[in-house]
Parts: C-alpha cells; structure tokens; sequence
C-alpha cells in the first residue's frame, strides 16, 4: 500500500503521482482523496478496492489499433486527480470515500483467465492515482503474456511518466476541451494543462507505450476550432505516421446537464481540421454507425477495420497490410473482428468495504 511517487519535505509529503504535485500534510490526503501522508509516509489508501469491474470491448477505451476486436478485463476505482463538471462517472470518480470490493493482484489476474482475455484496463476513473498498484497487477501479469493498459487524463510528472513506461502497454490520453487552458481552469480545476498533457503524450510515445488520443468536444465551451488545429499539429508533429484522435461527442452530463448534444456537423469539422494538420488516423467516438468509426487506410483511403459501435464486423488486413493496396497499417497486435460486443458488468461474491483514515490509522470495515 505504500506508494512509490512521492519524496518527503519536513513533515510534509509531496507526491509525484500527477502535476499537481500536492504537499499533503500529515493524516491528508492529495487533491483525488486516496493517497495520504500517514506517519510521514504516503499510502495509497484504495489500494485493491475497485468498484467497477466488468469486460469491455476494446474499442470502449477508445483503443483502435491496439489488438482491435478484443476483450478488456475493465476496472476501476473511487476518486481523481480532476474534477471534470461534465464527468461520466462521476459517482465513482468524485465519491469522497473509498469503497468497493478487494480484489489482489493475483485475483485480478485469475479473473482475466477466467474470462479469457488477455487485456487488463484500468480505467472509469484516474488510474494515476494508485499507480503503484497497477505495477503489481503488471508484474503478475507479463509472466501470463498480458497485456496492460491505462485510459487516463494524461496530466502527470516525469517521475510517473519513467514509472509507468517500464509497464504500461497503451494508454488513452483524453485531452480536455481542445487543450484550451481557460476551460482547465474552469471546468476540471487544473493549470499548465495542456503543455502537461502534450509533453506526456510525447514521452510515452518515445518511450514506446502504444498511445491513443481522445477529446471529448464540448459545444459552446470546449469546440473552438483553433484549439483543435494546435492540438492536432502537435500530435501529428509527435507522432507522424502513427497520429491519430478521437474527436468524441459529449452527451449532458453531472454540472453541465444544461448543455447539448455535441452536433455532429461540429465533430465533422474538427476531423477535417484534423486531417489538413497530417493526423493519420483521425475518427468520430459515440456516434454509432458514423463513417469516421471505420479505420482507413492512409495510402488508398479504403476501409481496413470496420466498425458499428463498440463492433469490429469486418477486417480487410492481411499481416497487417492493407489488402487493396498493400499498404502496412499502424497497429499493435492482430486485428480480429469482436468478441463481444458491449460491455458486460462481471458481479464479484465479495464483501463491500470502506477504508477511512482514523487518527493515523488505516480502518477497514465492511458496509452492509
């Protein structure tokens, strides 16, 4: 439970887990509200406590070219180091308590061999914040050929940056609101954001970590297109002929239910925008049946992996060559039509806890 990311200043301690870099006194906790200084340690207080598991497909997280049509044992914990008004899981990620059943990193991997994938995600809430525990399941999990994988908000440090890299196979970064730092400040409470993000998605990428992009376009104050042009140049600038983004449509949600639906006409801007930048692999998230859900080939512009939903119907790869045109694809792993189609929730026979800190001790006790 002790975390790794942190270095300690008087009797404060200053954790590395993401850009915040909070100094948290004793018997605290940091901005997500589960990684707390006891007796001038930091513990990562969820530590194993996840309350959402289930199998994803693999196009949820949005991964596209990371073993396209396969299954994800999903999970996730409570708390974040954001706090985004517009979350999807917001009663998990905003929750001030630390609740949810305990899973090992030996039952984690059990679980994955039960339901026979070979992918595990952490994701529905900021895996950053108990990083540590995410090495575990990873070191379990390399010795089985499994892959690991992160759908997280990219905001982090150069010493999570080096630590997650020795293990991480794929991350989704998620940029917020087109990168634009008047819509951090104001709708998930960060600074320097997107330099932070940006310089993330860099180094991982150097780093060789699989990453795919995503930003989730807000109407009226998270779509301005200027934004767009800077954020796509920079990815293409880092990533050339493995670019890619995921303009994703908002759907009213939490602090910002008043708003709309993201119109799909604004989404299709962006992609065009997008594409004048040099992105190579540029698609349309949460609008089933969209054109832009397919995956095209660069060089002949036809459909290689196409895609309803969450399903990958059909292939046209050949060792990951285009098959009109020969052409290799970016991909890691073999692409395969689905096998499965939604998500599906797992339900677990176990307890439901909470941890609180008491004193300077850690208490766990059973909800009913």
């Amino acid at each position: 439970m002790k975390a790794l990311l942190y270095e300690r200043k008087d009797s404060e301690v200053v954790c590395k887990a993401c850009n915040r870099k909070c100094k948290i006194p004793p018997n605290y906790s940091g901005f997500c509200g589960v990684r707390y200084n006891i007796k001038n340690e930091l513990l990562v207080v969820n530590w194993g406590i996840f309350i959402a598991v289930a199998l994803d497909p693999i196009e949820k997280k949005p991964l596209y070219h990371f073993y396209p049509g396969s299954k994800a044992l999903s999970l996730g914990t409570t708390g974040c180091s954001f706090a985004c008004k517009y979350c999807l899981n917001w009663d998990i990620s905003q929750r001030r308590k630390i609740v949810g059943i305990k899973l090992e990193p030996e039952e984690i991997i059990e679980l994955a061999k039960e339901n026979n994938t070979r992918i595990i995600t952490f994701t529905y809430n900021e895996p950053s914040i108990y990083a540590e525990f995410s090495y575990e399941v990873s070191k379990l999990a390399k010795r089985e050929g499994m892959k690991v994988t992160w759908v997280s908000n990219g905001y982090f440090t150069d010493e999570l940056i080096d630590f997650i890299s020795k293990f991480v196979d794929a991350v989704t970064i998620d940029i917020k609101g087109n990168g634009n730092e008047g819509f951090a400040r104001k709708y998930i409470s960060v600074l320097n954001y997107s330099e932070t993000v940006l310089h993330a998605i860099e180094e991982l990428y150097k780093k060789k970590v699989h990453v795919e992009v995503t930003d989730l376009v807000i109407p009226e104050i998270g779509d301005s297109l200027e934004d767009a042009r800077k954020v796509s140049k920079r990815i293409y600038d880092i990533m050339g002929e493995e670019s890619n983004i995921h303009f994703l449509r908002f759907y009213p949600e939490y602090k910002l239910s008043y708003l709309y639906q993201t119109p799909i006409e604004t989404l299709e801007r962006h992609a065009r925008i997008a594409k004048e930048e040099g992105i190579r692999y540029v698609y349309i998230g949460n609008v089933p049946g969209h054109e832009l859900e397919n995956t095209y080939c660069p060089n002949c512009g036809k459909p290689v992996i196409e895609r309803k939903g969450f399903t990958v119907y059909r292939v046209n790869l050949e060792d990951g060559r285009c098959k009109h045109c020969g052409y290799r694809v970016f991909l890691k792993g073999e692409a395969r039509t689905s096998e499965i189609y939604y998500p599906e929730p797992i339900y677990l026979n176990k307890p439901f806890v909470e941890r609180v800190i008491k004193d300077d001790r850690i208490e766990e006790r059973e909800v009913k």
